[in-house]
């Protein structure tokens, strides 16, 4: 199995070779790490200049796009038959590919595996072994991650057959994180590994935020979630039917 791992970029100087060197030495030659810078204005376009890794393939958005966009962006360039989901700051932990891709290869009804992770400080120390334990269990469902998402984006890889369920991501849900989670739900199966496979950094300049929205705010999410979803499953269910 190819490996593509995604990552959009903007202003991430700060954790971003770190980051990299995790993903990178848990890589084979012929995986691939597809990162879109999303027009930072600190140095990470030099730092990601001055790699020399051939597994990297860079791409560089003129202009701010968004998160969603730049997701997106390094979604349609994967290649790989896995594509794991990446942050700019976090660490991964020995053993989360190989794992990861041993449910995929024993298990083929799995379109996705997510997993737990362990919450570090911008120096890099444990302030949470778990963050399940944090949040609360993880558990997959329709109705239940609406409510509550539990999908981690940082955590999740999926197969690359489930794009064209994921694709394109909407602007205006909550989080990307938790279309593809729902969507899931829908369209496949989920696995949970129960292990910290990565170090989920929380250092106040998150591009998610570390605070819970007002409940207004949380209402419309999850109202033009919701209408998202059932015009993707309509239209998903009148491409099908046309073709039969």
């Amino acid at each position: 199995m190819k490996i593509s791992v995604c990552m959009a970029v903007h202003n991430g100087s700060n954790y971003l070779l770190p980051q990299l060197q995790s993903i990178l030495a848990l890589l084979k030659s012929t995986d691939e790490v597809v990162v879109v810078d999303d027009a930072s204005q600190d140095n990470s376009v030099e730092l990601l200049r001055k790699l020399s890794d051939p597994r990297l393939k860079l791409h560089f958005n003129s202009r701010n796009l968004g998160v969603f966009a730049s997701f997106e962006k390094a979604l349609r360039q994967a290649r790989g038959d896995i594509i794991f989901l990446s942050d700019q700051d976090d660490l991964w932990l020995p053993g989360k590919v190989e794992k990861t891709i041993n449910v995929f290869l024993l298990n083929p009804q799995i379109t996705l595996v997510a997993s737990d992770a362990s919450v570090i400080d911008k120096f890099g120390l444990v302030v949470e072994k778990s963050f399940f334990a944090q949040r609360g269990r993880f558990a997959a469902g329709v109705l239940r991650n609406i409510v509550k998402n539990k999908y981690l984006g940082c955590s999740l890889a999926f197969r690359r057959s489930m794009l064209r369920h994921f694709l394109p991501i909407p602007r205006d849900v909550p989080m990307h994180d938790m279309w593809i989670g729902i969507l899931n739900d829908i369209y496949g199966k989920t696995h949970f590994i129960g292990e910290p496979l990565i170090a989920y950094r929380r250092h106040g300049d998150n591009l998610s935020p570390t605070a819970a929205a007002p409940l207004m705010q949380r209402f419309v999410w999850r109202w033009r979630l919701i209408k998202n979803l059932i015009l993707r499953v309509v239209r998903s269910h009148s491409r099908t039917t046309e073709y039969r």
